[in-house]
């Protein structure tokens, strides 16, 4: 079957031909009947195996027959990379048909985007928070949409996004397409499926579990020696392009920088940079300019790299569906990946959950020569603590703390009165005549180094 046999309009056709498409996917062969008959359809497939283009050719097809200026789409996605993604795929396969798209979402100015929508387009990609914001702004007019889609649906829920979605849909038309694309299928989400889907077809590509060209294997160390465990796994593995995991925008700030001082092209993607400098981590990840990209799960979503050769997880993630979504990046268009986890005694349960998934052991794997047991080498990434404990907050000295408490005593102003002056003084007397009487053999003068208050 090649994707002649959909019958696309021949401007969407001379954009499959142009992305190099020839034989569709399994989730694509599936759901693209479906779709463009105008049936409702909940796909369910694992992360890589197409469903971007599963759903964006048939809307491509539709929508250029039909009304120009007015938004007839509308795609929501949990993330502005995802977002980016799904818009640059759209613009690619739709690049003949003319159609426009415009992106929406936070983190950015509003009024490019409002720019844009007055303008006039057919399609939105949108992230629920700023299309919210548009919605009340009224500078959004869904009064004509036609065709929904909620891509990476049980993310959304990861995100707490649902009453998001959930507002978005009361001001949408009630008669429209639904279409909803999700990995995994927990109760939640299968509860909005019944509530925003009408008789859906479902197409299901597999089980709930990685593809069969990823390897899986597991690395044994102390919390405190991961960063030099990750140093050494990367000098000693042959890498292409890697993709490393952290559950903390902190920690994958500090662990990129770490790899970069370390001699690696290496950089980080997570929640507090700004736009314009998550679109050139992830633009430099996509070219090679950098060949270690460290990022949370949140920030990772979208990445859509088919040369990720591995996976890293530096944590352990909190489920085992984060497992399947994070390692879906590599082993992509039949490509071969591995994915290997660093993990530590506390992990062991994760671990379980992890393989139960799988269906098999995960092999556990050393590095020759490495110390897994040693102290922490200098240097090392603090924040690579175990989460659940929080650092001591630093206390001042008893020193400092009398001296901030007699700094601020009533009347203890810069002025000093005479007779504190004159007690002070007698002080400093007394004590040096102690030193000059002190017996033999005692320390008159405290060591060096070591501060003495008289």
């Amino acid at each position: 079957m090649d994707f002649h046999a959909f019958n696309f309009h021949p401007h969407v056709a001379a954009g499959i031909t142009a992305a190099g498409f020839v034989t569709p996917t399994p989730i694509q062969a599936k759901a693209i009947p479906p779709v463009m008959q105008g049936r409702d359809v909940m796909g369910l497939a694992q992360t890589g195996t197409g469903k971007t283009a599963a759903f964006a050719l048939p809307i491509l097809h539709r929508l250029k027959r039909g009304p120009r200026g007015r938004i007839r789409a509308l795609i929501v996605a949990p993330t502005r990379e995802l977002a980016e993604q799904i818009h640059g795929d759209i613009m690619t396969l739709g690049r003949q048909t003319r159609l426009r798209s415009v992106t929406v979402y936070g983190g950015v100015g509003i009024n490019p985007q409002v720019a844009k929508l007055r303008r006039g387009v057919e399609i939105v990609v949108a992230c629920p928070g700023r299309l919210l914001d548009h919605i009340g702004r009224k500078t959004v007019d869904l009064s004509h949409l036609e065709v929904l889609i909620l891509d990476e649906a049980d993310h959304m829920f990861d995100m707490g996004f649902l009453p998001d979605i959930r507002r978005i849909l009361s001001h949408l038309p009630t008669k429209r397409q639904t279409l909803m694309f999700s990995a995994t299928m927990p109760a939640e989400i299968r509860r909005l499926a019944g509530d925003v889907l009408d008789h859906p077809v479902t197409v299901q590509i597999g089980a709930t579990a990685p593809a069969d060209t990823v390897s899986h294997a597991l690395y044994p160390v102390e919390q405190q020696r991961k960063t030099a465990m990750l140093v050494e796994l990367l000098r000693h593995t042959d890498t292409k392009s890697v993709l490393v995991f952290t559950r903390t925008k902190h920690r994958a700030k500090k662990l990129g920088e770490k790899l970069g001082r370390t001699g690696f092209k290496a950089t980080s993607l997570q929640g507090n940079l700004s736009q314009k400098r998550r679109q050139a981590a992830l633009d430099g990840f996509r070219n090679g300019t950098f060949q270690i990209l460290v990022a949370t799960d949140v920030a990772a979503r979208g990445i859509d790299v088919t040369r990720v050769s591995h996976v890293i997880n530096y944590d352990i993630p909190d489920t085992a569906d984060a497992y399947i979504h994070r390692i879906g990046r590599t082993g992509r268009a039949a490509r071969n990946g591995d994915a290997f986890t660093l993990v530590t005694g506390n992990d062991k349960a994760m671990v379980r959950a992890i393989e139960q998934m799988l269906g098999s052991r995960m092999e556990h794997r050393k590095v020759d020569g490495f110390n897994f047991s040693g102290p922490a080498p200098r240097n090392h990434i603090a924040s690579a603590e175990p989460l659940n404990q929080r650092s001591p907050r630093h206390k001042p000295s008893m020193a400092k703390r009398a001296g901030k408490q007699q700094r601020t005593a009533p009347g203890s102003g810069r002025k000093k009165s005479k007779a504190y002056i004159q007690n002070r003084q007698r002080s400093v007397r007394t004590a040096r005549a102690s030193n000059r009487q002190s017996p033999p053999g005692k320390h008159s003068v405290p060591p060096t180094g070591v501060s003495r208050s008289v």
